[in-house]
């Protein structure tokens, strides 16, 4: 029984699969050009893994700023519901926005031009209700982000844009 704990392990398998040379023709293992090959694996694959990480901390800092602009356009939107206003707000139409001397600010229908130059309070900007709701500065009627426009391109370029929307 002592003999068959300390026999050593042949392979019985062909030689071109033997976890060891068989051979003397065989090429000669070095352990050191083994470490040295582990080595360089995993120097890639810090390398490959820093640049990934890198490119998601990048891809998170621009979420972070997309962020602090929707809540900054979230709270200019805000500030415009909460304006005072003695009518009631039709979507598509433009109101003015005016500041108190106490300073509230209201929506009035009335452009700095109908009062002939000389408003009674201060102008602070002219503002067209969408129909979700929000509000689109006066001076940039129906503008739509690149997004769209691009959705739009692509569309067109595959085929799929709508009857109305194809050109030519």
């Amino acid at each position: 029984m002592s003999d068959s704990k300390h026999q050593p392990l042949i392979h019985a398998g062909d030689a071109r699969s033997s976890p060891y040379p068989v051979s003397r023709l065989a090429p000669a293992f070095d352990n050191r050009e083994l470490v040295a090959e582990v080595e360089r694996a995993e120097a890639m694959l810090g390398a490959r893994t820093s640049a990934k990480l890198r490119v998601i901390a990048d891809q998170i800092r621009l979420l972070q700023q997309e962020a602090r602009k929707v809540l900054d356009e979230a709270r200019d939107e805000q500030a415009l519901n909460r304006a005072e206003c003695a009518f009631r707000r039709i979507p598509g139409q433009t109101y003015h926005l005016y500041r108190r001397a106490e300073g509230r600010t209201f929506f009035s229908m009335l452009s700095p031009e109908d009062w002939g130059g000389c408003s009674p309070h201060d102008f602070l900007g002219s503002y067209r209700l969408e129909n979700d709701y929000s509000w689109t500065p006066a001076g940039h009627p129906g503008q739509d982000d690149e997004t769209g426009a691009l959705v739009d391109e692509l569309l067109r370029i595959g085929g799929l844009a709508a009857e109305g929307a194809r050109s030519g």
